[in-house]
Order: C-alpha cells, then sequence, then structure tokens
C-alpha cells in the first residue's frame, strides 16, 4: 500500500522534471555564419543590379574585385589535379543521405528546429549565387569585346564569310602537314595535358601583352574524370565559377580539346560572353608558338565560319569544303563518326534547354546559339587586319 502511494506520487514529479528539462533547452538559432550569408546575399543581389545597368561598373567591379576572386579561388583549387567541382557533384547523393540523417537526429523535434535547418541549407544555395556575383557575372554585363579590341562588329555579308573561310583554309591546310592521326583519321595531340596547359598559359601571358585587360596567372586545365558520359550533354568544358576551376571533356577528339581549354580559360579570366570566349580562344590558340595548339584554334574557328557559310551559300561552302587538305577532311569526318553516336538523347535536349535559359537570363538573347556569334567578331578581325 505504501508502495502505490509513492508510485502516484512519483509520477507527477517526474513529468513536471522532464517538463523544466524541455523549458530550460534552448530553441534552436540560425548560426550567426548564416546571417553574415543572408546580408552578403542582399549586398549581392544590389550589386546584381548594378552590374545590369551600368556598364562602366560591371567592368570596374570584373576588373577589380572579380579579379581577385578568381585569382583567389583558381589559386586554391589549383593544387588539386581532379576536378574539386566534380568530385562535389559525384557526392551529392552522399551528401543527400548526411543531411538526411542531420535532419532526424538534431533538427526534427519541433518545427522551429526544422524550419532554422532548412535555412541552414539555403544558405549554401545563397552562397554559391554570392560567388557568382562576387567572381563572374559582372563580365556578362561590360563592355563587349568588339569595343575593347576596336573591331567592326557589323552585318556580316556571304563574301566575307567565304573570304575568311578561306584565310582559315589557307593556315589549316599548311599547318595540317605537322599532323600525327591514327587510324580514325582524328589527329593526336602530341604532348600531355600538363604540357597543354603550359603552352596555353604561355600564349595567354602573350595576349596580355598586346591586349591587358586579358588576365593573366597560373591555373590549372582539370581534364573530367567522366568525360564520357559528358558526351552525351555535348558540353566540351565548363568553368565552375564557385570552385574557379577549368575543366575540360578529353573524350571528345584531340583536336577540340586545346580550343576548348583556352574557351574555359577565357571565362576563368572573366571573359563570360560565349562568343567572346570563343574569340579569346582563337586569339590564345594563334599566339602558340605551337602547330598543333594553333590548328586547334583555327579549325575550330573554321568550323563556326563554314557552318554559317553553309546556312548563307552552299555553293561557296562546297567550294571552301574541297580546298581543305585530305588530312583536314579526314579529321572532320572522323569528328562527324565520333559525335553520331552522341547526337541525339535526353541529356543533350535537358542540357541544351538548362544552358539556353542560363544564358539568356544573363543577358545574351541568343541563348546557345551565342556560340556562334564568334563567326561576326572572326570576320571583324580579319577585316581590320587586311584594312592594316
Amino acid at each position: 500500500m505504501n508502495t502505490e502511494r509513492q508510485t502516484e506520487t512519483q509520477i507527477p514529479v517526474q513529468e513536471a522534471h522532464a517538463e523544466t528539462e524541455q523549458a530550460q533547452t534552448p530553441k534552436k538559432k540560425l548560426p550567426i555564419a548564416c546571417t553574415v550569408l543572408y546580408i552578403l546575399g542582399g549586398v549581392s543581389l544590389i550589386l546584381y543590379v548594378l552590374f545590369r545597368v551600368s556598364v562602366p561598373f560591371a567592368d570596374f567591379f570584373n576588373g577589380t574585385v572579380g579579379a581577385a576572386v578568381r585569382r583567389l579561388l583558381a589559386y586554391l583549387t589549383a593544387w588539386l589535379p581532379l576536378s574539386l567541382a566534380e568530385l562535389l557533384l559525384l557526392s551529392i547523393p552522399l551528401l543527400l543521405v548526411l543531411l538526411v540523417v542531420v535532419a532526424y537526429r538534431h533538427y526534427c523535434d519541433s518545427r522551429h528546429s526544422m524550419l532554422v535547418y532548412l535555412g541552414i541549407i539555403f544558405s549554401v544555395a545563397v552562397t554559391v549565387g554570392i560567388l557568382f556575383v562576387w567572381s563572374f557575372a559582372a563580365g556578362y554585363f561590360g563592355t563587349p569585346l568588339a569595343n575593347k579590341l576596336d573591331l567592326e562588329r557589323e552585318k556580316v555579308s556571304r563574301e566575307e564569310l567565304a573570304d575568311t573561310a578561306e584565310i582559315l583554309v589557307r593556315e589549316l591546310n599548311a599547318l595540317s602537314t605537322e599532323l600525327t592521326a591514327d587510324e580514325s583519321g582524328s589527329s593526336v595531340m602530341p604532348y600531355s595535358y600538363a604540357e597543354m596547359n603550359r603552352k596555353l598559359l604561355s600564349a595567354y601571358d602573350r595576349v596580355h601583352e598586346r591586349y591587358a585587360f586579358i588576365d593573366t596567372f597560373y591555373s590549372r586545365v582539370k581534364p573530367v574524370m567522366l568525360s564520357e558520359p559528358m558526351s552525351y550533354t555535348h558540353i566540351t568544358g565548363v568553368y565552375t565559377f564557385f570552385t574557379g576551376e577549368a575543366n575540360i571533356n578529353v573524350h571528345f577528339p584531340d583536336y577540340t580539346i586545346p580550343f576548348t581549354a583556352a574557351h574555359e580559360l577565357a571565362h576563368q579570366r572573366g571573359i563570360a560572353r560565349e562568343d567572346e570566349a570563343n574569340f579569346v580562344a582563337f586569339l590564345v590558340c594563334l599566339e602558340s608558338d605551337d602547330p598543333y595548339i594553333r590548328y586547334s584554334g583555327y579549325l575550330n574557328v573554321y568550323e563556326y565560319v563554314a557552318s554559317a557559310l553553309y546556312s548563307a551559300d552552299r555553293e561557296l561552302y562546297r567550294k571552301s569544303a574541297a580546298s581543305l587538305s585530305d588530312a583536314v577532311k579526314q579529321e572532320r569526318a572522323a569528328y562527324r563518326e565520333f559525335f553520331e553516336r552522341y547526337r541525339e538523347n535526353v541529356a543533350a535536349s535537358v542540357s541544351q534547354s538548362v544552358n539556353n535559359g542560363y544564358l539568356t537570363s544573363q543577358g545574351a538573347p541568343e541563348g546557345t546559339r551565342s556560340y556562334n556569334l564568334v563567326v561576326d567578331l572572326a570576320v571583324a578581325y580579319y577585316r581590320s587586319v587586311s584594312e592594316e
């Protein structure tokens, strides 16, 4: 009987003790670091609006603060031989599992805790946005490259396309005599990716002497481990602004790789627009003392020009294509055979739509077609050369 009375009196005591402990447990709060990130996110949004409305401010920011952030990110990741961006992408499934486990163990006790947890996760997305604004975004809204190079970017005639194609064919035919090809007809790059990287950086040094706004510093092009799966997206390279890395698809034929690497290095140096990154890559390849890199630059730009010429005048296009050397013709035939395996697939369609939407949102109404606008710059370049 005494025992029963003791139990009856202990129950409310235990409940009261639990309620006291619960009352003493402080509510979870958003970490100060996350609050700082949200404040920086607000500042970044203001900066982004200023980029869009003020070309001088976009130029200033891109050449000062943006350049410093890009350099810092490139230095921080250059020591890693693999692509940090790719490693982060591959770790996403593991990270998702980890997020669920952490939420279950530490943030499921109340609705307030879950909101705090979501606030922490969203601050990561805000961080990516901050890095985009502070490192890369200004480049989309600054002075056009044609203005910086004093090029007259006018409407291109079919005759000018044919003339530009003829110049490129002449250079290609001369360089093709120095090529080594495999059994498929594809040329073989005669050195490693590390050596290619060194040669491209040397070429960037030379271009910087002529055009000071094109930055020069040490960085490393990162071959993508999953290059073959990446080929299904039709992506040959990508600059990841949040890690500062220039990543290249090394599954594509060798002749595309130096030009692609130079293109991604151009992004790393603040040349954001795709046609402008293509043209800077062309200038860099031309400045190289290596014949294979020059060949890569000429052939990649020739393909853009030839495509435009085909749309403008098929007879002139056929005449241009017929004048290519046998080695270059075999190179192009081998590429068509290679690309046929990846031409039509869902991954390519999704990738095209995403990239098109992104480019359109950054002030390029042409979307993915902006890559092809390098033709205008190439024609303007050779027009200016002929006038000198």
